[in-house]
Parts: structure tokens; C-alpha cells; sequence
């Protein structure tokens, strides 16, 4: 269990960065960061890229609590 966890964790981790860096370029520098992509997709005014962000926190505090507790 604790093997599984540990990926997810690791994954999440991957997330994080992927995602926090389209966040933090979308966001303060309004560029896209994918060319050839459907950039600048939002929902409620907030780019689909802080949802993903906030969506891998949650995983990685999650599995991260599951570890500990393992």
C-alpha cells in the first residue's frame, strides 16, 4: 500500500511543477506556454491551469498525510 501511495505521491509532485509553472506564466505574464495549444481556457474567470495547481495540492497533501500515517 504504502508502494502505491508513494507513486502517487511522486506523480503529484510532477503536477505540481507542471502545472504551477503554466499557472505562474499564465497568470503573470499572459503568455502561453504551449504553442499550437488551446491557450487560455477559464472558468469563472480563473484559468483552467490554477485548477489543476490547487487539484495536485490536494493530492500530494492527501498522499502525503497517507504516508505519514503508513
Amino acid at each position: 500500500m504504502n508502494n502505491y501511495l508513494l507513486a502517487i505521491f511522486i506523480i503529484s509532485i510532477g503536477g505540481i511543477l507542471f502545472s504551477g509553472y503554466l499557472s505562474y506564466k499564465e497568470l503573470f505574464f499572459k503568455v502561453c506556454s504551449l504553442k499550437g495549444k488551446n491557450c487560455g481556457m477559464k472558468i469563472a474567470n480563473i484559468p483552467v491551469c490554477v485548477y489543476g495547481l490547487i487539484i495536485y495540492l490536494i493530492i500530494f497533501v492527501i498522499s502525503l498525510l497517507g504516508i505519514l500515517n503508513g
